[in-house]
């Protein structure tokens, strides 16, 4: 049985590893996956069709944990204990919740002190006692007689005195005042773990297509001293087609991986493919997993002459890779009588609203089918390329955009880049 901290507004765990509000899925994962042989039988929950709809959700059920995900910016929104007897809790080192301890109420009350007096769900027929950042549940069928509460109270919730003897159901941390209302907080500076993360990216264009990326990044900055003082910092850095492998380690840092490609199973569809001759040497992708980006490099010039932007929904081959690119792609629209007009796509856009920006059908898809292995399946199925205006839309057969790939012809100079420097 796990025996875990509870931090109101903060975390839940113990001396080897903490789910903090705020930390990114990836890292929560990897938790999980380091510490497999006490945290057993994990679900990943999400909504198939609609992944933006409902919460992403990591479900502990040997340990009756929940931890519920933000659907659009994938950090750790709330943390639930929906199942007290799976698990021992403590706060300030003294426990509130164990095999020897009931969570009752006079138990909160001493653990925790004094509230606001609980409130009264009749649609749920839950009481819940509120502290800042941290909310138990206490289910009214367990109790003989019905409790007494000013039914007209605060938008239909009721504020009562909740009975003696009443144990908690459900145990919940979060960020604020309201459990309803909450949202994930920005990442606390111990989830950074010498990482750089991209707030955002944005996709610049000049009269042909896509030529570089200007990205919004994120680090954990401390000067001398203790971690305390850490802050974060945030600065711009851009890259662009053409730019030497030495430009990109200098403007976004060593990539987490080098991969070398083995085949091109895109050269089929050049205009010659018989004619091209197999080159002794590999291009390679620069592998930025937390920017949720890959960089590739001609294996001759050692330019960039690729940028695939990766969208990470759940119910995709590559899920939990990348971090999530917050893209914005502006896109060129040609109507009738008028001049062409810039629309933007974003991570969240889906295609068929991009088909009716554009006015037209883009043409048939390229069908794209992942496996590790020829003789694995993808339990995930295949997934449709679209070309345009020089990029690769992958779609997802939910409409949603799994990752878009941007090339072009490398650019002849290298960028002047004295006006980035800080």
């Amino acid at each position: 049985m796990l025996d875990l901290e509870v931090v109101p507004e903060r975390s839940l765990g113990n001396e080897q590893w903490e789910f903090a509000l705020g930390m990114p899925l990836a890292q929560a994962v990897a938790i999980l996956q380091k510490h497999c042989r006490i945290i057993k039988n994990v679900q990943v929950l999400y909504s198939e069709q609609s992944p933006l709809s409902h919460d992403l959700i990591l479900n502990l059920t040997q340990d009756g944990i929940k931890l519920l995900f933000d659907a659009f910016n994938q950090r750790l929104k709330v943390i639930e204990v929906y199942d007290l007897t799976k698990v021992k809790l403590k706060y300030c080192g003294v426990h509130f919740n164990s095999q020897a301890i009931a969570p009752t109420i006079e138990q909160i009350d001493q653990s925790f002190g004094a509230t606001h007096p609980g409130v009264y769900n009749s649609a749920e027929q839950l009481f819940h006692l509120n502290f800042r950042g941290l909310s138990f549940s206490f289910q009214l069928d367990s109790w003989t007689e019905a409790p007494k509460y000013e039914p007209n109270f605060a938008h239909g919730l009721a504020s009562l005195q909740i009975p003696h003897g009443a144990t908690v159901k459900r145990m919940y941390i979060y960020s604020g005042n309201s459990l309803q209302d909450t949202k994930a907080p920005v990442m606390p500076l111990s989830c950074f773990l010498g990482n750089v993360y991209a707030e955002s990216v944005d996709v610049l264009r000049d009269g042909t297509g896509p030529s570089g990326l200007r990205l919004r990044l994120l680090a954990a900055g401390c000067g001398p001293g203790l971690l305390a003082d850490a802050k974060m910092r945030v600065f711009e850095r851009s890259v662009y087609f053409g730019d030497s492998c030495q430009d990109v380690l200098s403007m976004l840092g060593s990539p987490h991986k080098v991969f070398y490609k083995s085949e091109d199973k895109m050269k089929i569809h050049s205009p010659s493919p018989h004619k091209q001759v197999p080159s002794k040497c590999n291009d390679y992708f620069f592998n930025y997993f937390t920017l949720g980006v890959d960089i590739l490099f001609d294996a001759n010039t050692h330019k960039v002459k690729k940028f695939v932007l990766h969208t990470n929904y759940p119910g995709h081959y590559n899920f939990n890779i990348y971090h999530r690119c917050e893209f914005k792609i502006p896109l060129t629209v040609k109507r009738e009588n008028t001049e062409g007009q810039t629309e933007t796509c974003t991570t969240y856009s889906k295609w068929d609203n991009i088909q009716e920006l554009l006015g037209h059908p883009v043409e048939k898809p390229v069908v794209l089918h992942r496996s590790s292995s020829p003789n694995n399946t993808n339990p995930f199925g295949s997934t449709f390329c679209f070309g345009l205006q020089r990029m690769i839309f992958e779609v997802m057969q939910n409409n949603h955009i799994a990752s878009v790939t941007l090339y072009g012809p490398p650019r002849p100079g290298a960028h002047l880049r004295t006006t980035e420097l800080p």
